[in-house]
């Protein structure tokens, strides 16, 4: 089942042609197309499905610089004040709130790890503060767990996935970008070795600037036009309970459950670090990119071999753009949750928290989790084809950083000074050889 969405309408002409066409009504796209149009460009958004129907509305709402990798704290930093911005702008309410996280943990050597990263944090001006059992237990008075420490980042935040990308859809729309829904990208027409094209089950759209912002179709569409990309997919599971008492405005995460606080006065709740991975003949062709992160993270996964292979197989990568596409196939992507998870992880949260004895599950899903080599995502050009341009592979830290990345995508396809350095984002070290590693701390 899909958690609820606010759902927008769609703009009923396709234009014949756009300065930039972003494929993926996601997070990123949503917010690359809002910010390629204050730019003053021409911006058609094509979605499969509907605005923020995966993956953007399936994750946790979390908003956080607390635990990234030092490559995207910058990122993380900007994107907290971009969500008020673009909250403001729409005028709709996408529940983004400057609420915190905390995160707990019973591991010494995770504690020294957090002490660390809050030391790194601190010199790019992310104020985290590591807490002893005390302080915990100050924070969390009715939580009976016993902690050797925590870490706390006051400044971070949260948001309502349901309500969060129509909102920003809302205020791109504002700059004059076009949204089609149920409008297939099937792929793409070049003219003397660059982009010329988009081609839609709804007819083409000339342009010399694509940015795919796919999630996890992001691959496939890539083979399409011979061009590598290794992403790794991960079925996640999350649940919302009925309301209950507030034992955190915010964000908390724990050695196995993490919550976030809703505005309907529940809980979004999960299991940490769990997962299904599922195999794939394009898994297979990057099995050594990505046997680091899953020797680091193979506890938490477990391993599915069914249908989706020998689809992979059957319909290959090379399909006509005059014909339907994969993409018109399945057009959102809504995978079972597990159940397993979300009654684990409704057992450990009351267990620990004895004041939610009554809370329910009111809902539980599934969403799939686009994953790179070394966890963190691509936001470049694409040398083989000049005029294509990627912002995927966000790997489950998407959508809290949405706005900024959307932000350095925009400035990487206009050739601006971007927000941050995008070099750690680039194209090429996914694909030039050199080892890759998981990086960041959850």
């Amino acid at each position: 089942m899909s958690p609820p969405l606010n759902r927008i309408a769609s703009d009923e002409r396709l234009p014949a042609q756009a300065d930039v066409v972003v494929i993926g009504g996601g997070v990123i796209g949503v917010s690359a197309a809002y910010h390629l149009a204050k730019k003053g460009l021409s911006v058609a958004l094509i979605e499969k499905g509907h605005v923020g129907a995966e993956q953007s509305s399936r994750n946790w709402g979390w908003c956080r610089q607390q635990g990234r990798a030092r490559a995207e704290i910058p990122l993380a930093r900007e994107a907290l004040r971009l969500w008020e911005d673009m909250q403001n702008e729409a005028g709709v309410d996408a529940g983004f709130r400057r609420t915190g996280v905390l995160f707990l943990t019973k591991n010494p050597e995770e504690l020294a790890a957090w002490e660390k990263w809050a030391a790194i944090a601190r010199e790019q001006q992310v104020h985290s503060t590591v807490l002893s059992p005390a302080e915990v237990a100050e924070r969390m008075p009715g939580n009976t767990d016993h902690w050797v420490g925590g870490l706390h980042t006051p400044s971070d935040g949260r948001a309502e996935p349901s309500m969060a990308v129509p909102a920003l859809a809302i205020a791109a729309r504002k700059h004059g970008v076009t949204i089609h829904q149920d409008c297939a990208a099937r792929g793409l027409e070049t003219e003397g070795g660059r982009v010329s094209a988009v081609v839609t089950e709804k007819g083409p759209i000339r342009t010399g600037a694509v940015l795919l912002a796919g999630g996890a179709w992001s691959s496939l569409f890539c083979r399409r036009h011979g061009i590598e990309l290794p992403i790794g997919l991960v079925n996640a599971t999350a649940c919302r309970t009925t309301p209950g008492p507030e034992i955190t405005s915010g964000a908390l995460g724990t050695d196995l459950y993490c919550i976030r606080r809703r505005l309907d006065g529940g809980f979004t709740l999960a299991l940490r670090g769990r997962g299904t991975v599922e195999l794939s003949p394009d898994l297979f062709r990057y099995a050594r990119a990505f046997l680091p992160t899953y020797r680091e993270r193979r506890k938490g996964l477990k391993l599915s071999f069914g249908k989706s292979f020998f689809d992979q197989i059957i319909r290959g990568t090379q399909w006509s753009l005059d014909k339907p596409s994969p993409f018109e196939a399945e057009r959102v992507r809504d995978p079972a949750p597990d159940m397993s998870l979300v009654n684990s992880a409704l057992a450990e949260l009351i267990k620990a928290n004895p004041d939610l004895k009554e809370i329910k599950i009111a809902e539980a899903w599934g969403g799939t989790i686009d994953t790179t080599p070394d966890t963190i995502p691509v936001i470049s050009k694409v040398d083989p084809l000049p005029g294509f341009y990627l912002a995927t592979g966000f790997s489950g830290h998407g959508f809290g950083i949405g706005p900024a990345a959307g932000k350095l995508a925009a400035d990487v396809v206009t050739g601006d000074t971007p927000l941050v350095d995008p070099a750690a984002y680039s194209y090429a070290r996914l694909v030039d050889g050199r080892p890759l590693a998981p990086v960041g701390l959850f």
